[in-house]
């Protein structure tokens, strides 16, 4: 009797491309199922993916799940997968809690109908909102998820539901005590060390948290918006003024879907199908991306809709996360931030970042604040506190690594340390200098490896300093060390990313796909872990 040879393992997306193992594997397997004139054994994925048609059960992995990959991307790779696993990839793939779980559970929600805000994605924005509102329309057309009574609580449901504090849905109040610029004279950023009092609301953390505070909008922006309304800052809407309403309940940036709505009702011609083909979103102008509710009133000088309607038509204001840069052990009853202040000119005008202008400029010492812990997701030091840890945070990426330092020096963990850090200029741009060579005399901090962009001609950056460090860098992989990456996820996270494959490929003598392996068996143990944004 013959014996039947499996197929041949068909390599159809080479290893150069942009994608993680995961979801080459995902993609070769895919693609092998098309080409081939045999029946091709399915992956788990795509077995979970046939399977939907019995009802909407497990399907395995999301090989989506990348916070680097375009959403166009993602929602390829999502296609034919279940309803939830659309609605999945069509979040910004962070895990970062803003919305109140993280991305595989608040797609669940959302489908199991649990969950009716289509808008709590932050980080993915107008267009994770636009892409959601379009999936949800077909939610009664595909079949209910086979179970999602627990997938469908949010991440924060740990927390007892009344105890304040543990999720947007509950904060507390929180005193602000100080800020201290970080940068010194010379510097193109502006950057701030934050500080809370914790000690009255008995708020605790553990490090590798992040810190959701709700901000309160520019008071100037507010009454510019009011002005061009033609109202009065005193009018009554949603049984407050105008004024504190916009101030404290409403977003107004970037301008949704739904002001264009409105807007179209309440004019005529080309304006008219100027307004519904944004509300559809189209830009028929080249120029939505950059609108803000001030700007649209700005861009239909003629419109005024009336401010309940105008209010109604506005998203709620978001709470916003960072990551906390102090540690509980070191410092009980304080809470500190390490903060960029975002601001950025539009066709003349200001544009300010909510919350971190919130925090530069419009907050004092002593006023109280709405605020809350968002428990990490996978974003911790290891248990064993011998594990040595490789760090690598540029930028404002350094607060979690502040905090993990200044926690094992409280606990007296023994592991090594090793922190990357960067920025554009030494001179100006070095956050927590005195405190990292103070930590670094006194052997916590084994190794401090830094890259500065600007100080030469050519620039240099931390996967560059990883390269030429990549021996010892892979010994200390070797030794079981845990690495941590935190900062931009757009193009830092990937290139870091990039340097650890060739440093595993070329000291631990391995080819390129055996070294994106490594790295993808190093994030399933959890000693490869991601804080990025």
């Amino acid at each position: 009797m013959n014996q039947i040879s499996p197929p041949p393992k068909l390599d159809i997306i080479p290893a150069s491309a942009p994608f993680s193992e995961a979801q080459r594997s995902w993609l070769n397997g895919f693609f092998a199922g098309l080409l081939s004139d045999a029946p091709t054994p399915l992956s788990s994925e795509q077995g979970g993916s046939i399977m939907q048609g019995a009802g909407d059960g497990d399907d395995g992995e999301a090989p989506w799940h990348d916070q680097t990959m375009p959403i166009s991307d993602r929602m390829k790779l999502a296609e034919g997968r279940p309803l939830r696993r659309r609605m999945m990839a069509a979040m910004a793939q962070q895990d970062c809690g803003q919305c109140g779980y993280n991305c595989h559970d608040y797609s669940d929600a959302i489908a199991a109908k649990s969950e009716a805000r289509l808008n709590l994605c932050v980080p993915g924005g107008k267009e994770t909102a636009r892409m959601l509102k379009s999936l949800y329309e077909d939610i009664d057309k595909a079949p209910a998820p086979a179970s999602t009574s627990a997938a469908a609580e949010p991440a924060t449901a740990a927390a007892p539901a009344g105890d304040p504090g543990r999720s947007r849905d509950n904060p507390i109040a929180a005193k602000f005590l100080s800020r201290r610029l970080l940068n010194r004279q010379g510097s193109e950023k502006e950057t701030w060390h934050i500080e809370f009092d914790l000690a009255v609301c008995g708020l605790d953390y553990v490090v590798g948290d992040s810190f959701g505070i709700f901000a309160r909008n520019d008071l100037g922006l507010v009454d510019q918006i009011i002005a061009m309304l033609g109202a009065s800052h005193t009018t009554e809407v949603r049984g407050k003024t105008l004024r504190e309403v916009l101030q404290d309940d409403v977003s107004l940036s970037p301008a949704p879907d739904s002001l264009f709505e409105l807007l179209s009702y309440l004019t005529g011609g080309a304006q008219r199908e100027k307004a519904r083909a944004m509300a559809q979103g189209e830009d028929p102008d080249g120029d939505a991306a950059t609108l803000d509710v001030m700007a649209v009133l700005q861009k239909f000088p003629k419109v005024r809709p009336h401010p309940e309607a105008f209010v109604e038509a506005l998203e709620p204001l978001q709470p916003r996360l960072y990551s906390i840069s102090s540690s509980h052990n070191a410092t009980p009853g304080k809470l500190s931030l390490t903060v960029d202040c975002v601001r950025y000119l539009v066709n003349k005008r200001k544009r300010l970042g909510l919350a971190s202008t919130f925090l530069a400029e419009r907050i004092n010492p002593g006023d109280e604040l709405k605020v809350y812990v968002q428990k990490a997701h996978g974003f911790a030091l290891p248990q064993d506190p011998k594990i040595p840890i490789i760090m690598i945070g540029p930028g404002t990426g350094i607060a979690p690594f502040r905090a993990f330092l200044l926690d094992r020096r409280a606990t007296g963990a023994p592991g090594k340390n090793w922190l990357f850090f960067g920025h554009q200029r030494s001179d100006c741009d070095f956050f927590y200098a005195d405190e990292l060579n103070a930590l670094k005399t006194a052997g916590l901090l084994t190794r401090l490896s830094l890259a500065w962009s600007r100080d030469g001609e050519k620039k240099f950056y931390v996967q560059d300093r990883m390269r030429e460090v990549g021996r010892e860098l892979w010994t200390w992989l070797a030794e079981g060390a845990n690495v941590y990456i935190c900062g931009d996820a757009k193009r830092m996270a990937k290139d870091v990313e990039r340097a650890m494959v060739d440093i595993v490929a070329q000291h631990g003598a391995r080819t390129t796909d055996e070294a994106i392996s490594f790295v993808a068996d190093l994030k399933k143990q959890g000693r490869f872990q991601q804080d990025v944004y």
